[in-house]
């Protein structure tokens, strides 16, 4: 019994969110945002490449992605929390120092698409099946990213005596002692305040709602969108109700109400609009899916190059059956075209394959239709 009383109540914090490694300092921030990174990639080249595209392209788009991401994260919290750079006393310098925190995922998200999209046109992809293959890992990614939170003592609510409750420390400039909360250390372990981890509510929430497209793209086969439309769905229904709870400053509209909740509520909207909107419709089909067969033994588009002619394009629900029967019928128009005057085929020209045979029994045989193949799985 002492043991368990013994155990802390609290989360506590870190002690601190940046390590000095000579000149050079490490912050956790910044380190849990690359971990991200890399981890949405390294999924996205996964769901991509088994979508059917190229291997090698998600890294060629995260080259436009991430810059224009990062920037664009960062322009949306400097443009919502501007006072903090332009207001009295005020630092405009310090709206470059990204690596102290402050990325507005909706920024993020708006111009980082704008730089997948010139990505995909260059590398002819189609951004809406880059999107859907992304989307669990980009919200992935924001999970890991809510770990710099923890680090930097940010994004909390009000104070709480729940058993989860986050510690938060005095942390000062070992050098000068001035308060810092950003890149100074805890002097010690004791708590100035007990307050709602609501960083730690959009983690697990938003690790819920990668597992949630996840099993919605394989339940019914999302395309053109709409598995990234959940993502922003899913995405922005929790961050609604988790930014009430929040209680660090932040711009606020129409009278007391936090920006980001009314952003979470507009987007919600139009991402549930989208994903009705284009319901039904099937998966986009390029790279090697649109010159290799498919799963379902289809193909995306071919040549016979025995018969000369283009052989019918066929979708995902193609069977051997209706192959056999594209073949049957070429045949049979080639030597409808050759019985005419002046045909190239038949009797008056002998080399034709559709010539008529000197023997009758050949004949009877040639003219025998061809069964089709029997029904085959894959």
């Amino acid at each position: 019994m002492a043991a368990v009383l013994a155990l802390p109540t609290y989360l506590p914090s870190p002690p601190q969110g940046v390590w000095e490694l000579g000149p050079i300092p490490l912050r956790a921030y910044a380190l849990c945002i690359i971990a991200g990174i890399v981890v949405a990639i390294l999924w996205t080249e996964r769901r991509f490449v088994a979508r059917g595209g190229e291997p090698g392209t998600v890294t060629d788009v995260a080259v436009f992605a991430v810059p224009f991401g990062l920037i664009g994260g960062r322009l949306y919290h400097v443009a919502t929390d501007w006072r903090t750079y332009f207001g009295p006393g005020g630092n405009p310098l310090a709206a470059l120092y990204i690596w102290q925190g402050g990325l507005g995922i909706w920024g993020a998200i708006a111009l980082g698409g704008v730089g997948a999209w010139i990505a995909c046109r260059r590398r002819g992809v189609p951004l809406t099946a880059f999107a859907d293959a992304a989307a669990p890992g980009i919200v992935t990614a924001q999970a890991i990213g809510r770990l710099g939170n923890w680090f930097n003592q940010e994004l909390y609510g009000a104070p709480t005596t729940l058993p989860w409750g986050l510690e938060i420390y005095r942390r000062v400039d070992p050098a000068t002692g001035i308060p810092d909360n950003l890149t100074g250390v805890a002097v010690d372990s004791t708590p100035v305040a007990i307050v709602q981890p609501t960083f730690l509510y959009e983690l697990v929430w938003n690790l819920l709602v990668a597992a949630l497209v996840v099993w919605a793209d394989r339940r019914f086969r999302l395309s053109h969108g709409r598995a990234f439309a959940l993502y922003v769905a899913g995405y922005t229904a929790g961050r609604f109700v988790i930014e009430l709870m929040r209680t660090d400053p932040a711009t606020r509209v129409f009278g007391d109400v936090r920006i980001n909740v009314v952003v979470a509520a507009v987007v919600f909207v139009g991402a549930v609009a989208y994903m009705i909107w284009f319901r039904g419709r099937p998966r986009e089909v390029f790279g090697r899916d649109a010159e290799t067969p498919d799963t379902d033994g289809g193909t995306a588009g071919s040549s016979d190059g025995a018969s000369g002619t283009p052989a019918p394009v066929t979708t995902n629900d193609s069977t051997e059956d209706e192959r056999a029967r594209n073949e049957v019928e070429g045949r049979r128009v080639e030597k409808s075209s050759a019985a005419e005057p002046g045909g190239t085929g038949g009797a008056s020209n002998p080399t034709s394959v559709d010539a008529a045979p000197a023997d009758p029994a050949q004949e009877n045989e040639e003219d025998v239709t061809a069964e089709p193949p029997s029904r085959t799985t894959s």
